[in-house]
């Protein structure tokens, strides 16, 4: 679902075409100022359009990868548990025992949650963890941990998913998901600053310039013209 912001962007775009329609009716409509020409004002609505479509490219794909990213952790602590529970029957120094344990505590975080409202161009989550763990310290601390293991010659397990060289390609999996999430999320956030330069530059912007739509109709046909009527009924609003 599209937030109230990402609905107000979109609106605003589709009432630049609905008052460059109307526009288009006034037979006086001759601006001296080329940004607000009928074929400026059509150039303006494509580009703009482009670009609200480019944003939303970009924010699947940013969900996309949250996704693979969610599903590559699934099983990260689970799997942490399993290699500790493991270690603890090999008869190794306490030290070494300590160090992987600890790596695991890091890699477990607390389960206390705190409510965080979304923010627009960032992974939105309704729960932040209080420790402020992140996937990718929880990726660091299993490749610690992947060091600390092959360090260890008595620790050869039967189990495939436990082998140390499929653990290492499982943490690549997971610095890989985690790096495609961080892409995406820059991508996104470029295209929202693209977005917001089109639609709200100071003085040049698709606000601006419908303002400036109704300032000349008004100058044209009078305050009380069912012509500036018309147009000063098409809302805009400003992000800021």
């Amino acid at each position: 679902m599209s937030s109230t912001s990402e609905v107000g962007h979109a609106k605003n775009v589709a009432n630049l075409q609905k008052i460059t329609q109307q526009v288009t009716t006034y037979s006086l409509y001759n601006p001296p100022i080329e940004n607000i020409a009928l074929a400026n004002l059509q150039t303006l609505y494509t580009t703009a359009t482009a670009k609200l479509a480019e944003v939303e490219d970009k924010r699947n794909a940013n969900k996309n990868a949250i996704i693979i990213r969610q599903t590559a952790f699934e099983n990260l602590k689970s799997k942490c548990t399993k290699i500790v529970n493991l270690l603890e029957i090999l008869g190794l120094p306490q030290g070494t025992l300590d160090q992987a344990r600890s790596m695991n505590r890091a890699i477990q975080g607390s389960s206390k949650k705190t409510t965080t409202p979304p923010e627009e161009g960032k992974e939105a989550s309704k729960t932040a963890s209080t420790s402020s763990q992140s996937f990718t310290q929880q990726a660091e601390n299993f490749g610690i941990l992947l060091q600390l293991l092959a360090t260890i010659p008595g620790y050869t397990p039967n189990e495939e998913d436990l082998k140390l060289n499929n653990l290492t390609n499982y943490h690549a999996s997971l610095m890989s998901a985690t790096q495609a999430v961080d892409q995406t999320e820059a991508e996104l956030n470029t295209k929202l600053i693209e977005r917001d330069k089109i639609l709200y530059a100071e003085g040049a912007g698709l606000y601006t310039i419908a303002q400036n739509i109704k300032k000349y109709v008004k100058s044209l046909y009078g305050a009380t013209s069912p012509e500036y009527t018309n147009v000063s009924a098409i809302e805009f609003t400003n992000r800021k």
